[in-house]
């Protein structure tokens, strides 16, 4: 099989290093944070590079690209820690284009492409660990539409989104809907998460929604599997710099008179870094190329993928503070805020435990060595 990048994707890669590396320095990402954890700004100047359209069809304004190009744009954003949300653009266009209605993707996908609406998944509830078909949220017809009432938490972005895409309970089936910033009944809060970026909790209240699709639980495993194969793509791309950003202060350290690279045993801790990064790259891969295939296929290998990037990123984010000693830990320092993010990414939809149990729940009769 053919692994190499083809010229179109090498030159998306090689725009958003360029843009990550010159328009996104750790000064201006510490600015972001302090000022909230989002920048309007810049999330358009990844909208102006085309990044928000990636997944909308260039009927509607976007690029017509698919998951491989996702993940190089992801991997790419991850070696920035790029706070904003593109990830979430890349799930909501995926299930705006996939599941909605045509009147409803001709309103949303070419604000979307262009950045002038920022749309978010709001699906986690308290009660629901990272179980996608535990959900409190009722929707009820009214008139000829519907409302929503309910409250989702760690939505990304939620008091800066212009829109949420929102699983509820309809008649007792999960249904998926579109519900507007400016909708009566819309509260929202926010709050910094571990790693920087914004996040908080939206409320809704007898709120008017309009229905993207019936079949809600098959739409939001779609969506959900688009976010893990794009978490897993920016872990690679934060692991690739941590790694980077670890040698190169081993070789400037120095103890006894000599930089500490030259310690066979910490040596040895770095070649195990990068073969736990070649892993996980390995598996990202694996999940992008998964992505349309047909959903239990899809389901069960983005459980493998996030399985083995969780363990990567795990080992790789302690053994660069564990190399880094004390400075590892302080939030002057960059490599600090490299750990947190790998932390957060690590229990993103879903923890490595959690994926773990969907791999066994998974396996066939006829898994294992002896079929």
């Amino acid at each position: 099989m053919d692994f190499d990048f083809s010229e179109d994707q090498g030159a998306l890669r090689d725009a958003v290093q360029k843009w990550v590396e010159k328009g996104y320095d750790f000064e201006r990402r510490r600015a972001i944070v302090a000022a909230g954890g989002f920048d309007r700004a810049a999330y358009g100047e990844l909208a102006d590079l085309g990044l928000a359209g990636l997944y909308v069809s260039e009927e509607d304004g976007g690029l017509g690209m698919g998951p491989v190009e996702g993940m190089v744009v992801m991997e790419a954003l991850g070696r920035g820690i790029v706070l904003e949300p593109l990830a979430q653009t890349l799930i909501t266009t995926g299930l705006l284009g996939g599941y909605a209605p045509a009147e409803l993707k001709a309103a949303w996908l070419p604000r979307m492409a262009s950045g002038e609406a920022l749309v978010v998944l709001a699906h986690q509830e308290r009660k629901a660990r990272y179980k996608l078909d535990v959900c409190a949220t009722t929707a009820t017809q009214a008139g000829s539409g519907w409302a929503l009432s309910g409250t989702k938490n760690l939505v990304p972005a939620a008091d800066q989104a212009d829109a949420f895409v929102v699983p509820a309970m309809a008649a007792g089936k999960l249904a998926l809907f579109l519900v507007e910033r400016t909708a009566t009944g819309v509260g929202s809060s926010g709050h910094l998460t571990q790693d920087g970026s914004r996040a908080g909790e939206l409320t809704l209240k007898d709120t008017p929604a309009q229905l993207i699709t019936t079949d809600g639980l098959t739409a939001l495993e779609h969506g959900v599997d688009i976010g893990i194969a794009a978490a897993c793509a920016e872990a690679v791309g934060v692991m690739d710099k941590t790694v980077s950003i670890t040698v190169e202060y081993m070789n400037t350290r120095k103890q006894f008179g000599v930089a500490i690279a030259s310690f066979q045993a910490l040596r040895h801790r770095v070649a195990d870094m990068k073969m736990q990064l070649e892993l996980a790259r390995s598996m990202s891969y694996y999940a992008s190329l998964k992505l349309n295939a047909p959903a239990p296929e899809r389901r069960a290998a983005m459980a493998r993928a996030k399985v083995q990037l969780g363990q990567s990123m795990r080992f790789v984010g302690q053994q660069a503070v564990q190399l880094h000693g004390g400075i590892g830990v302080t939030d002057e320092y960059i490599v600090s805020h490299y750990f947190k993010k790998l932390t957060q990414l690590e229990m993103t939809y879903g923890d490595t435990l959690h994926h773990l149990g969907e791999v066994s729940n998974r396996m066939q009769d006829t898994a294992g060595v002896f079929a």
